[in-house]
């Protein structure tokens, strides 16, 4: 046990329901009537005619499919009711909205108050699939509308009204949706570039709640796949998180002849939401036998008992020095058939990394296996490595069955309840995050509000070449700091290219960004270009935010050094390209290898999310001590997966990188930009897990945990410690609170639990540090860091008091919702103020609980 271990708080005070702020929104300037009449008439007239035209595209179809269309309202402003107006709507079926906040003014919508005339307004994409009567209806009512705009419609309908007042456009679910967006038409380039005769992709289909009308849609893709000699491979259903997704392959000449067009049966086909490239989740590595180097380690003790932590990964070296009798492989679907030593590359990196850390910095492993789960294979032929999640596969599907069989058991497997945490440092590099959650994003939100689980995920690496505004010559006789500058701001410019990768943008769940740092030694005779010389994201670690612009990625670590190779030519624009090789710097790993004992070097935010995920399992290590022989009882193992997510989250600040990166940037950014970039890219900055496993006699942790439902609060109360009234030292509060929700998943605001504190932080004389105060609420980890150093005087009996509430945030919910706040009060080591004791004594002796002047 610690000398000074965290400590616990009694039970939370339950608090009378409160109304909480309502936020007025800010007055919108609408179009008049008669304008919304000469806008929008011919967008509906439009409308009746595809549908007539769109009966005969389906003559062929079989009997029973009614013929449908998903139409797009795009609204402006707050159009609630329209929701309530489509469930009363027979024919119009519900499915799904896009938050949108990018939308320019116009004479027609406009912000009200003067100077805002300019500013981008939020709206709304409303999807709806349509029939011919429930069309039919609406055009009726729209025509009422045009004519009398006060007119009232029968009940349940009068949404409509909202809706045809705030509507910016309207028209059907189209080619541009379909294909366009995704990007998948370069991907079958390449395909076909590679003279690849069968090209596999996704179909992800419109989800609908009727299991007779999704069998219906599949029927209709069925019969067009196969009119153009393809075949549907895996057809998959996810009702919980409104998934329906088919796997298929179409001949390269019928991929042609969709590249050519843009306007064949399939592409049309109205049951189609998304078409999207398979088997983008890949690892590329060159094998470089020169590079490896001996392990000299000694031989560790070997862990026991159940595995707590996961990876879903490639295949690792299982009899690696490293790795042996250290991991548990299942590989249900048999995917290390095939897989030689030397393309183990990646799963056994991140294995190592889990269990070792970097090998340079002589840790201790873990105590318990760890589980390993196959999910990539390798491409066969290749001379150097590619691992990827299959082409014969959906990856969304993939993921469900692997979480399914942990924790429910299979006919080969028994459930594995002791794992807690499930590392995923792989990412999809063909879906980049804008405004909708990927499939896979939603689906590992949902496992871990259903199974308890919490996923770290890496938020994915860009490593395209880096194309410099300066010539060589030029940009190679620049000083090392010169050259740092001007790597990182034109990195930053291009952060919209760079943004995190699926399934990174989960709300539920850990994402891990990296940083330019490792323990490896300096080459003196290194010819590579070095872009950091100060602590600073790694050039390729990816740009957030998240969902409803939340805090992502969650923070950044230790994820290696990155070198860009030397160009060989001075007198063309510098395109600098990431050197790839397995030399240092970077982490040092377990290597690929016939002789089981040699290591090499990698970098990536995989390793950074490796990394942490092995923090994770120490933080397991902590709460064993402090649970003791508690810690196995049903009651506190529910909440070890978020006592985890808070503690890994609870020891970060922007330090040094917020220092390094207003260097770059000031001057060429307002402070509002800045902030946002930097919390974009760091989240809430780089944890010092050292400080949330023990405490010292100048600072103190209290950790709290419980279950809380809709529309209540719950009251903590910190004790203060006397020494430190009415004393000018500088001081430190940090608090953060995480918790899981359950999900709406085809709504805009998609997360259903709200929760949040507010913290009576000016009775000791602090206020907000480090990341955006408006983001830090968005998501489901709220971390704030206060900091003073004002005299400020208070009772010997004074406390902090810290309320935690739950609001509905999507829908109406029942659930309780667990969550674990944590909270720290520190001073700087060398004051002699024995904070630790003090608290530590008062928490022992009952608190009076008295009306907080914050509540």
């Amino acid at each position: 046990m610690a000398n000074y271990p965290l400590l616990f708080f009694p039970e939370p005070i339950p608090l009378q329901r409160t109304a909480g702020n309502q936020f007025v929104p800010k007055s919108i300037h609408f179009p008049s009537n008669d304008r919304q009449t000469e806008r929008l008439s011919p967008l509906f007239e439009t409308l009746r005619r595809s549908f007539e035209n769109q009966r005969a595209d389906i003559q062929n179809t079989p009997v029973g499919i009614d013929p449908e269309q998903v139409l797009v309202f795009e609204t402006i402003g707050n159009v609630e009711s329209f929701v309530t107006a489509i469930k009363n709507t027979e024919g119009l079926e519900w499915m799904g909205e896009i938050e949108l906040d990018d939308i320019h003014p116009s004479d027609d919508f406009h912000y009200a108050e003067a100077g805002l005339e300019e500013q981008n307004l939020q709206g709304r994409l409303f999807l709806t699939m349509t029939n011919q009567r429930a069309l039919t209806e609406m055009l009726s009512l729209w025509e009422q509308y045009s004519i009398n705009p006060n007119i009232k419609f029968q009940r349940g309908l009068n949404g409509f009204k909202v809706l045809f007042k705030q509507l910016n456009t309207i028209r059907r679910w189209n080619v541009q949706d379909r294909l366009i967006e995704t990007n998948v038409i370069e991907y079958w380039k390449q395909d076909i570039e590679a003279n690849e005769q069968i090209i596999r992709f996704e179909l992800q289909l419109w989800f609908s709640t009727s299991p007779e009308k999704r069998d219906a849609s599949f029927s209709r893709i069925s019969a067009i796949i196969e009119s153009l000699n393809g075949r549907c491979l895996v057809h998959a259903v996810i009702e919980e998180i409104s998934y329906h997704g088919v796997l298929v392959e179409l001949p390269s000449t019928a991929i042609q002849d969709i590249i050519d067009t843009q306007d064949t049966q399939l592409v049309r086909c109205d049951q189609v939401m998304f078409f999207r490239p398979s088997g983008q989740i890949a690892i590329i590595s060159e094998i470089e036998v020169d590079r490896l180097i001996n392990d000299e380690s000694l031989n560790e003790k070997l862990p026991s008992g159940e595995p707590e932590a996961a990876i879903f990964d490639g295949l690792p070296v299982n009899n690696h020095q490293k790795l042996s009798n250290r991991i548990v492989v299942d590989d249900p679907d048999d995917y290390s058939d095939g897989y030689i030593v030397q393309h183990r590359v990646h799963g056994t990196a991140m294995s190592s990394l889990i269990i070792h850390g970097d090998i340079n910095d002589n840790e201790r492993a873990i105590s318990t296996p760890l589980y390993v789960r196959p999910v990539m294979k390798p491409v066969a032929g290749m001379s150097n490595s590619i691992e990827k999640v299959p082409s014969d596969v959906l990856f969304v599907d993939l993921l469900h069955r692997a979480v399914k069989r942990i924790f429910d058991g299979d006919l080969d497997s028994d459930p594995i309840d002791s794992i807690k945490l499930i590392n995923l440092s792989i990412g999809d590099s063909s879906i980049l995050f804008f405004h909708s959650m990927s499939p896979a994003a939603k689906l590992l939100d949902w496992l871990s509000w259903k199974y308890n689980v919490l996923f770290v995920i890496s938020a994915g690496n860009h490593v395209n070449s880096l194309e410099m505004p300066i010539l060589y010559k030029d940009f190679k006789i620049l000083s090392d700091q010169q050259k740092e500058d001007i790597i990182y701001n034109t990195i930053i410019k291009d952060r919209r290219n760079r943004r995190i990768l699926s399934p990174s943008e989960s709300i539920n769940n850990l994402t891990v960004g990296s940083i330019s740092v490792d323990n490896s030694p300096a080459n003196p005779y290194e010819r590579r270009i070095n872009p950091a010389l100060h602590m600073l994201p790694n050039v390729h670690s990816s740009f957030g935010g998240g969902y409803r612009r939340s805090i992502k990625p969650d923070f950044v670590y230790y994820g290696g050094s990155q070198f860009f190779d030397e160009p060989l030519l001075d007198l063309t624009p510098t395109p600098l390209k990431f050197s790839c090789h397995f030399g240092s710097p970077g982490n040092r790993v377990a290597a690929p290898a016939d002789d089981l004992s040699k290591t090499w070097f990698v970098r990536g935010t995989s390793n950074a999310a490796a990394l942490i995920t092995r923090r994770g399992i120490q933080i397991t290590d902590t709460l064993k001590e402090l649970f003791q022989e508690d810690y196995f009882l049903p009651q506190y193992r529910q909440y070890l997966p978020l006592i985890i997510k808070t503690l890994l989250t609870h020891g970060c600040s922007w330090g040094e990188l917020e220092t390094n990166l207003k260097r770059i940037l000031n001057g060429k950014y307002n402070n509002s930009d800045i902030e946002k970039v930097i919390t974009d890219w760091i989240g809430y900055g780089i944890p010092d897990i050292s400080k949330v496993q023990e405490c010292t006699q100048q600072r103190v942790t209290i950790l709290g945990f419980g279950e809380i439902g809709q529309d209540t609060s719950h009251l903590f109360k910190f004790p203060l410690p006397p020494s430190l009234s009415g004393r000018p030292e500088n001081r430190k509060l940090t608090v953060t609170l995480s918790w899981f929700t359950p999900i709406a998943s085809n709504t805009q605001k998609y997360r259903m639990a709200n929760l949040y504190f507010e913290a009576d932080s000016a009775i000791i004389g602090v206020k907000r540090d480090d990341a955006q105060w408006q983001k830090v609420k968005k998501g489901t980890l709220q971390h704030e860091v206060f900091v003073g150093q004002n005299a400020v005087a208070f009772e010997d009996d004074g406390n902090i008091a810290i309320r935690v509430t739950c609001k509905k945030d999507a829908i109406d919910f029942k659930y309780l919702i667990p969550y674990s706040i944590a909270v720290t009060l520190e001073v700087a080591e060398e004051i002699d103020i024995p904070i630790y004791q003090e608290v530590r004594e008062k928490l022992l002796t009952p608190i009076i609980v008295g009306q907080s002047s914050l509540f």
